[in-house]
């Protein structure tokens, strides 16, 4: 049964083993763009925190109001 799992006798099939290593390389860059994310978004509440009720968002000198948050998709 653990043949048959393996897929074959010869050992792992290094095609495999180099997908595995691509994939963990992926699961770890994206782990850390998590962490830079949740960081960012820390900060930006900290500023919302820091400055309630004042707009935040500045686009070219103009402040545009967000009075509650909007789906961006319906």
């Amino acid at each position: 049964m653990a043949k048959a799992l393996l897929g074959y006798v010869g050992g792992s099939d290094p095609r495999l083993l180099a997908e595995m290593r691509r994939l963990q390389q992926r699961v770890q860059d994206l782990e850390s763009e998590l962490v830079r994310i949740q960081s960012e978004n820390d900060v930006l509440n900290a500023a919302v925190a820091q400055h309630p009720g004042e707009s935040l968002l500045n686009v070219n000198g103009i402040d545009i109001d967000v009075p509650q948050a909007e789906p961006a998709l319906t």
